[in-house]
């Protein structure tokens, strides 16, 4: 005669066995589904309603710490664009006008006679790890109000909805929304911990966007780019979201 607890138990087993089944057959079915950029597209779907829904909220300004706050030697998270042998003398950050379609190109020394914006704040990776970390460099809406104030409307928004960046090689590349660009946080950055950029954190010039993920935080901006479409993205096209705002 079989207890209340061994009936429990096989219970239990069974459910347990079902769910497992099912969620084995579940995911198989999703990725024989229809993809978009490679990815399942319930799952690309579903991350795009989630961005729908963040982008109808402001974005807020992050939470700034004191300098002592920070580390003094920052984690790096990734290298991807960072491979190809710098020539530092020849850097330049190439531009597209996009109403002309002619290429600007802008030097270090050029954007650093901008006036210099520093930012401490909680850095956060998609890894799971953060550390609080102190950067400098001239304010990206900065940059936009100088050499490019015919793309602003009258409130001071970008027109176009988008900007892309990418690294000299083109390797690593990433879309970022327009309101998350022009934020007051958000710089072309070329000093970290009071000092210039190490090579491995993007020298000579990289992005900071306090209100997004590291993946965002792209190293060595080669190439920057307006645009009314979403810009192709690095990690949105390997499953990742392409907001990456927290």
């Amino acid at each position: 005669m079989k207890t209340p607890f061994t009936r429990n138990a096989v219970i239990s087993w069974l459910f347990f066995f079902g769910l497992g089944l099912g969620t084995f057959f579940f995911l198989r079915h999703i990725n024989k589904g229809p993809k978009i950029d490679g990815i399942p597209a319930s799952l690309r779907q579903g991350l795009e309603r989630n961005e729908q829904i963040s982008r109808k909220l402001p974005v807020q300004r992050v939470l700034e710490f004191p300098k002592s706050a920070a580390v003094l030697k920052p984690r790096a998270n990734g290298k991807y664009g960072l491979k190809t042998a710098l020539d530092s003398a020849s850097f330049r950050m190439q531009v597209v006008n996009p109403t002309s379609g002619d290429t600007l190109s802008f030097t270090t020394d050029q954007l650093k006679a901008l006036p210099k914006t520093e930012v401490v704040f909680d850095f956060k990776c998609i890894e799971g790890w953060n550390q609080i970390t102190w950067w400098a460099g001239l304010r990206f809406s900065d940059f936009i109000r100088k050499f490019y104030p015919h793309l602003l409307n009258p409130d001071g928004t970008l027109k176009y909805a988008h900007v892309g960046l990418m690294t000299p090689d083109k390797q690593y590349y990433v879309g970022i929304d327009a309101e998350s660009m022009m934020h007051p946080q958000t710089l072309l950055c070329y000093e970290m911990s009071g000092q210039p950029l190490p090579l491995n954190q993007g020298y000579p010039l990289r992005l900071i966007i306090p209100v997004k993920y590291g993946i965002k935080h792209l190293k060595r901006i080669g190439y920057l780019y307006f645009s009314k479409e979403k810009p192709k993205d690095f990690w949105a096209e390997r499953g990742y979201d392409y907001d990456a705002g927290h």
